[in-house]
């Protein structure tokens, strides 16, 4: 038996199962294997090249614009942190979008992440929808697609089957291929309500619609992907209960040794992940929303998964941040 592979994560951009209308509209998760030692002479590099009197070191500290050069060197070739940081980045809203798609397979069962029979539809209904509905039908058919998909929705709001579907009704007319997925999604009301009830009746049967999730599970298979089991030592998450670890664990197939929460500004390792985290969903964002600096695009691709979640599954996300 192999001892527990040991990798520190955090993440950046997290709102729980909130996809549309949060604060932000992607999330990333990174994975760090790395000693505490090595960890340690790494933020305290950064604190000479990137200096801040915080006591926790942070993305938003090297991501000033005065401290430029401590990011570069922080994500070039030469740097710390080059094989031995994986990210998994998520767009939230590709995310539902191919959850909503995932309805709409005959065989449809709940899935972690995204359904790979769903891509194509889900490709097409996040690149066309915003036109074919315009953008305040499309946010309102988001949003409530949203609510109905939770587990738990955290501010007592509550969305019907049939107000949802009410929405649906009315983008049916739209035109296009997006017309066409809305007929689809209108047929099939039945599995959605038999799917909301069965989520109601026992969330815990389901992979939640928290992209920490997923995001989590894909750590652990690439870092165990020799067979080795891996141990997570996780930044604090309040998503992270026994359940959700139990659920984890059994879906990564014994892959998973278990997951340990610690506090972050113990672990130097975990200050690593934070950091690069916040980097490069800030720079994924920036590209994904055409205001992209093309050197440190250039810069995080090395760190991204390609499995990320991220405009078109199968897709590299560097590639689809140029489509």
């Amino acid at each position: 038996m192999h001892e527990p592979l040991e990798i520190a994560c955090d993440e950046s951009g997290a709102e729980g199962e909130k996809l549309i209308g949060g604060n932000t509209d992607t999330f990333a998760h990174a994975s760090v294997l790395m000693d505490a030692e090595t960890a340690a002479a790494c933020v305290a590099e950064l604190r000479v090249r990137a200096p801040t009197p915080a006591t926790q070191y942070s993305a938003g500290h090297v991501l000033r614009d005065k401290h430029r050069a401590g990011l570069l060197w922080l994500l070039s070739p030469s740097g710390p942190v080059l094989g031995n940081v994986r990210v998994f980045l998520t767009d939230k809203t590709f995310y539902l979008v191919g959850k909503v798609a995932g309805l709409l397979q005959d065989d449809h069962a709940p899935r972690l992440g995204l359904d790979p029979a769903a891509a194509v539809t889900a490709v097409t209904l996040y690149r066309e929808g915003p036109r074919a509905f315009g953008a305040e039908r499309w946010a309102a058919f988001l949003d409530s697609f949203n609510y109905l998909l939770r587990a738990k929705n955290g501010q007592g709001v509550v969305t019907s089957v049939e107000e949802t579907f009410g929405l649906v009704d009315e983008l049916r007319g739209a035109g296009g291929a997006a017309e066409a997925i809305m007929e689809s999604l209108w047929r099939s009301r039945d599995r959605v309500e038999a799917f909301r009830e069965r989520l109601l009746d026992d969330p815990y049967v389901f992979p939640a619609l928290d992209p920490l999730i997923p995001a989590i599970v894909r750590a652990v298979t690439y870092w165990g992907a020799d067979g080795r089991p891996v141990m997570v030592v996780h930044d604090q998450q309040t998503t992270l209960t026994d359940e959700r670890v139990a659920q984890m664990r059994e879906i990564a197939g014994g892959r998973m040794a278990g997951l340990h929460l610690v506090d972050s500004e113990l672990d130097q390792r975990v200050q690593v992940a934070d950091v690069m985290a916040g980097v490069v969903r800030k720079v994924a964002t920036d590209e994904l929303h055409g205001r992209g600096d093309p050197v440190l695009t250039e810069l995080i691709r090395p760190y991204v998964d390609p499995e990320s979640i991220w405009g078109a599954p199968g897709v590299a996300p560097d590639q689809v941040m140029s489509r």
